[in-house]
């Protein structure tokens, strides 16, 4: 699995402020906010259900893994989503660990390990 979701019983709106705010807590930042359903609406006319991706960095482990492997970059930022799917509202965040297994270096996988946690921990405290 490439992510560790949870259904969530908020809004949507709700559910996005709360993943922001847990996201901070934990020592993450968005770098940037993609609101998908917007832009598939505007470039395609098609409607899609309510879905963000936040792109989340916490520096500190940033610059670890980048130091120990600039690739590692692709891998950047942490994307968190939070969505609704028929009629439910879902927080997801990517599992970077899985990911940088694929580096095989022990130094990113340690980083990544760490950082997977900490997701874990904003995404069961929403």
């Amino acid at each position: 699995m490439l992510g560790y979701k949870k259904t969530v019983n908020l809004s949507f709106e709700e559910a996005v402020r709360k993943a922001k705010e847990k996201l901070a807590e934990n020592g993450f930042g968005i770098l940037c906010e993609i609101d998908v359903r917007k832009t598939i609406k505007e470039k395609t006319g098609e409607d899609f259900d309510n879905y963000i991706i936040l792109g989340a960095c916490n520096p500190q482990y940033a610059s670890q893994a980048l130091r120990a492997d600039r690739d590692f970059g692709l891998l950047m930022p942490c994307n968190v989503v939070v969505y609704e799917e028929n009629g439910r509202v879902v927080v997801s965040a990517v599992a970077p660990l899985k990911l940088a297994e694929q580096f095989g270096n022990e130094e990113v996988k340690e980083v990544a390990s760490t950082v997977e946690e900490r997701l874990k921990r904003v995404i069961d405290s929403i």
